[in-house]
């Protein structure tokens, strides 16, 4: 079975216009029809995105059912953190803290969905995650994820994802972490490269922020960044979508 997943930093629906325009995200999701769509920066009740639940509202106009939100940061009014979208059943799902000491708030959403494969359905492990600016913060954080029970005592044949905004600008990550790990990266420009697809800034990329890496019975198909005008502006990131096979 194949499916399609997209992940974006939404920056909160807010342009490099700076304008708050969530109907230019929904238009981008709908044009490029992604199974499972992973966003983040995603606003719940504050003033800057007009106290809006923005998951709920952008799955409610993409037609997705099913989600799962995981809010990391705690602002004077309302919060923000990743969403998982999708259009098949979530089995699972947790909010993992990837937070290291003082520094903001991060987390990795795991979340179970449930492909409706012939025969049995096949449970794929995803995990969204936006790690921060700091390279040992990065690591640290990723050495976490890794070792979380919700990653270490997966069947080494199970298809798993892991995908988001890493800001790791000099690709280092995948050669000291995932590679080790048995994860393969979806994003490079070409295999062996060290570079990533650039996703950043999305007017005129010049770093590969946005990657996806992915392990177990998967086979990637294609991968790409969008290329649509409205993505250049709806966000200050440009989304990435791969197609797998199960």
């Amino acid at each position: 079975m194949r499916f399609r997943l997209l992940t974006y930093n939404i920056h909160k629906a807010i342009g490099v216009d700076r304008r708050f325009r969530p109907e230019r995200i929904i238009a981008i999701l709908k044009r490029h029809n992604a199974d499972v769509v992973l966003l983040q920066e995603v606003d719940r009740g504050v003033p800057r995105s007009g106290h809006i639940d923005l998951a709920s509202y952008i799955a409610t106009a993409v037609l997705y059912q099913f989600r799962a939100v995981g809010m990391n940061v705690h602002l004077k009014k309302g919060k923000y953190g990743n969403a998982t979208l999708s259009r098949f059943p979530i089995g699972r799902q947790r909010n993992i803290d990837l937070s290291i000491g003082r520094r903001k708030r991060r987390g990795a959403q795991h979340t179970r969905i449930i492909l409706p494969k012939r025969g049995d359905p096949t449970p794929i492990d995803i995990f969204n995650i936006h790690l921060g600016l700091s390279a040992l913060e990065r690591r640290r954080q990723v050495r976490r994820l890794l070792e979380s029970p919700d990653i270490a005592q997966l069947d080494p044949s199970a298809p798993c994802v892991i995908a988001g905004d890493l800001n790791d600008w000099r690709g280092v990550l995948r050669r000291q972490r995932f590679t080790d790990a048995g994860f393969l990266c979806a994003t490079n420009r070409r295999p062996g490269s060290r570079w990533s697809i650039k996703t950043f800034p999305s007017y005129a990329p010049t770093g590969g922020l946005d990657k996806i890496f992915y392990c177990g019975s998967l086979r990637l198909l294609h991968v790409r960044r969008s290329r649509l005008a409205l993505a250049r502006v709806a966000s200050d990131h440009l989304p990435v979508i791969a197609d797998f096979e199960v």
